[in-house]
Parts: structure tokens; C-alpha cells; sequence
């Protein structure tokens, strides 16, 4: 359950209570049980659904118990009056699985939905997008003006840029008991001086190491 007042006044008046009377009522009849609550008191409608302590709190509980997934609210509005707020707010608890029902319309968000808010969804759509392909163009650029420096810019990292250089000292003072670079390897990893996938460095990736 979630309630939001959006001035001081209305925290104590009867705003709060209508809203809690309303949603219990409804879950009542549809046979849903309540297990959390949450407000946020004096908070705009307008106000970005991140920036609410209340509403976080109950995100946090949805995300961590599994079998909660649906958040009631008296009205839509009381999720947030500001359209783009909401519906952002909406695409963003869907992502992780939760339900938003006005219980005055529970329909409102899945149902049928009116024209303002198919273009916003559109338009959302749309400006992710957008900045999905800017990033990557912005990528793009850059590792092209560190590749025409001569420098590597992408692609596995060598055991030294992942190490530093002091594993090429490690592989060389080793070298001096263990005969092998094989068992210079085995020592290595028991170390922590390994490949990505936490097997011992290549035999060959010593002799590197070691000639420098």
C-alpha cells in the first residue's frame, strides 16, 4: 500500500486515511492481503518517484520478497499527477517485475490506454534510444582517437595491464628457485596471478613476463 499527501496540511486532515480506507477496501474484495506500507507525506506529485523515501522503501521490499509484486494506490495521481512522472516511474517498476494498480482504475496503466499516454510511452521509447546510440557513437569516437595514438583501447588486458608490472618481478625472483615455467605457474596462481578465467598462466605468458 502507498500513500502520498502532497502538502503539510493534508497530513492531517483525512487524505491519508481516505486513501488507506480505499485501497483496503479493494483488496478486501479482491482477496489481496497487505503486507507493507509505505507513505511519503508533504511530497509533490510531480516529484521524481526516485527521490521519494517512502515509495523506495516499498520498491526495496517488493525487489526483495519474492511474491510481493503489486503496489495499490487510492489514484493515479497519487502515484504522481505529473504524467511523464508517472509513466516513467510505471516502465521503471515494470523492469523489475511490479505492478502499479490505482484501485479506483486498476486498469489505468494496462488496460487500454489513452492516447497522451501511448505517445509518452512512445516518446520515452524513443529517447532511450537516443541515448543508447549517442553513448555508442561517443564510444566509437573515442576509441578511434586512442587508436590513431598508437595505444590499445579494447580487447583482453594483458597479464601486466590487469597485474601492473610488478608480476614481471614476481616471474623473474620465482625464476630463481622454480626451474620451470610451468611450476613458475602453478606458484603464480597460488599467489593470485592468474588468467581471467582463474586458470595458471600460460607457459609461454611466463617466458614473456620473464624476458620482459
Amino acid at each position: 500500500m502507498y500513500t502520498r499527501t502532497s502538502s503539510a496540511t493534508n497530513v492531517d486532515g483525512d487524505s491519508k486515511e481516505r486513501q488507506q480506507i480505499a485501497i483496503m477496501q479493494y483488496a478486501e474484495r479482491e482477496g489481496i492481503q497487505i503486507v507493507a506500507q509505505a507513505s511519503d507525506d508533504a511530497v509533490k506529485g510531480a516529484d521524481p518517484i526516485g527521490a521519494r523515501k517512502g515509495l523506495s522503501r516499498l520498491l526495496d521490499y517488493c525487489i526483495t520478497n519474492e511474491g510481493v509484486r503489486i503496489i495499490l494506490v487510492e489514484r493515479a495521481d497519487r502515484f504522481s499527477r505529473d504524467q511523464v512522472v508517472q509513466e516513467m516511474g510505471y516502465l521503471e517498476m515494470s523492469k523489475n517485475g511490479i505492478e502499479i494498480i490505482p484501485v479506483d482504475a486498476p486498469g489505468y496503466f494496462t488496460l487500454d490506454p489513452t492516447p497522451s499516454q501511448t505517445m509518452i510511452r512512445q516518446i520515452l521509447g524513443a529517447v532511450a534510444q537516443f541515448e543508447k546510440d549517442s553513448l555508442v557513437l561517443k564510444l566509437r569516437g573515442a576509441r578511434e582517437r586512442i587508436r590513431a595514438t598508437g595505444q590499445k583501447c579494447e580487447g583482453r588486458k594483458s597479464i601486466s595491464e590487469r597485474y601492473g608490472k610488478d608480476v614481471a618481478q614476481v616471474a623473474r625472483a620465482l625464476k630463481i628457485t622454480l626451474k620451470s615455467n610451468g611450476a613458475i605457474a602453478r606458484r603464480m596462481a597460488e599467489l593470485g596471478y592468474t588468467q581471467e578465467s582463474g586458470s595458471p598462466l600460460h607457459r609461454e605468458q611466463v617466458r614473456r613476463l620473464i624476458n620482459g
